[in-house]
C-alpha cells in the first residue's frame, strides 16, 4: 500500500470547475470517505487519482511518485464501480483471477489460486467459486467485484459508491465486512458515497466536498460535533440537524453574531407543556421500532428529533422546548465557537 497526495488539483469541464484547488493527503492504510451531494466532485476526484481524467492544474502523488501525467495502467490502482461489471460467462474463480492473469503481471497459477482462495474466504464466497457470475445474488456479485480489486494488492483502492445498488440489509452486512477487510489488509482506500451512514461507519476521516472544494476533513466524530459551517452540519446526522433562527427556542446566551442555531437530537429538551407555557406542538410521530421520530412545529418551523419508543407524547400535544449546548452559526453560515 502507499500514501496518496493531491496537491492543488483543479479539473475543469468547459466552463464548469468540477474540482477546485483540492489538497488532500491519504495516509498509508487509511480509509478516507468523500461525502457530498451529486455534482460535488466526488467521482471526478476518484477518476483523477486513477488517471481516467487529467488534472488541469496541480499534481498527484502515489507512494511518493508523481503520477500526474502517468497513464492509468502505470498508477497501480484498482477501481470498484457502483455497478458490478463482472464477466458473465466466467466463473467466480476466473472473475477474481482475471486481474492477475494480465500479461503485465504474469502471476503464476499457484499464486493466483492462493490469492483467489484467500480473498474468496475473506469475502465468504469460497463456496461460490465454481458458479457463473450470473448465478449469484446482487450481494454476492458485489463481493466478487470488491474481491477482484482486493486480489490485485494495489497501492490504493478507489471505490465509487460500491454498495449503493444493494438493499439496506446487504449494504449493512457488506459495510461491516468491508471495514473488517480494510483493517485486516491495512489497505489504503479512497471511498466515495452520498450515504452518511457509510461515511460514519467506514471512514478513518471524512472529507466534505461542495462544488469541487474540500470544505472540511476530519474524523467522523469531529465532523459531526464540530462542523465548520451549515453545509457541513447538514451532511451528517439522522434525523438531519434542525436549523432555526436565533431566539426561536430558549438557548441561554447565544454568542454575539449568531443568526442560526443548529439543534441535533442531543441538543433538544422536549416535555409536555405545563401552566400554559407551550411553544410547540407535536404534529406526528414516526414509529421506527427501536426509536421514534418526533415531528414538532414551532411557529412556522418544523423540527424533527428522536424520542424514546415508550414516549407518552401524541399528535396534538403542546410541548415546551429548550436547547442545551447547540451549535451556533453566523450570517454567512460559518460556525461560531466550537468544542461541543
Amino acid at each position: 500500500m502507499a500514501d496518496v497526495v493531491l496537491d492543488g488539483v483543479t479539473k475543469r469541464f468547459g466552463t464548469t470547475t468540477a474540482i477546485d484547488d483540492l489538497n488532500l493527503t491519504i495516509a498509508d492504510g487509511e480509509l478516507i470517505v468523500l461525502l457530498g451531494p451529486t455534482g460535488a466532485g466526488k467521482t471526478t476526484t476518484l477518476r483523477l487519482v486513477a488517471g481516467l481524467e487529467r488534472a488541469d492544474q496541480g499534481r498527484i502523488f502515489i507512494g511518493g511518485h508523481d503520477v500526474t501525467t502517468v497513464e492509468p495502467a502505470g498508477r497501480d490502482v484498482t477501481f470498484v464501480f457502483q455497478q458490478y461489471s463482472l464477466y458473465p460467462h466466467l466463473s467466480v474463480y476466473d472473475n477474481l483471477a482475471f486481474p492477475l492473469r494480465s500479461p503485465a503481471r504474469r502471476v503464476a497459477e499457484p499464486e493466483i489460486k492462493r490469492r483467489v482462495t484467500d480473498i474468496a474466504t475473506m469475502l465468504r464466497i469460497a463456496h461460490k467459486l465454481q458458479n457463473r457470475a450470473t448465478q449469484l445474488s446482487g450481494g454476492e456479485m458485489q463481493r466478487v467485484a470488491i474481491g477482484r480489486a482486493l486480489v490485485r494488492r494495489p497501492s490504493i483502492y478507489l471505490m465509487d459508491e460500491p454498495l449503493s445498488s444493494l438493499d439496506a440489509k446487504l449494504r449493512s452486512d457488506l459495510r461491516l465486512e468491508l471495514k473488517r477487510i480494510q483493517q485486516d489488509l491495512g489497505a489504503t482506500i479512497l471511498y466515495v458515497t452520498h450515504d452518511q451512514i457509510e461515511a460514519m461507519t467506514l471512514a478513518s476521516r471524512i472529507g466534505i466536498l461542495n462544488a469541487g472544494r474540500l470544505v472540511q476533513i476530519g474524523s467522523p466524530r469531529e465532523i459531526y460535533r464540530n462542523p465548520a459551517n451549515l453545509y457541513v452540519a447538514a451532511r451528517l446526522g439522522q434525523p438531519a440537524i434542525n436549523l432555526v433562527p436565533e431566539g426561536l427556542i430558549p438557548a441561554g446566551s447565544a454568542p454575539a453574531g449568531t443568526r442560526t442555531i443548529g439543534a441535533r437530537t442531543e441538543h433538544l429538551r422536549i416535555e409536555k407543556a405545563s401552566n400554559g407555557h407551550a411553544i410547540g406542538k407535536v404534529e406526528w410521530i414516526e414509529h421506527l421500532g427501536d426509536q421514534n421520530h418526533l415531528h414538532v412545529s414551532v411557529g412556522d418551523r418544523k423540527l424533527t428529533t428522536l424520542v424514546d419508543p415508550q414516549t407518552d407524547l401524541v399528535a396534538g400535544d403542546q410541548v415546551a422546548l429548550s436547547l442545551v449546548d447547540p451549535l451556533y452559526f453566523d450570517q454567512a453560515g460559518n460556525r461560531i465557537g466550537g468544542g461541543n
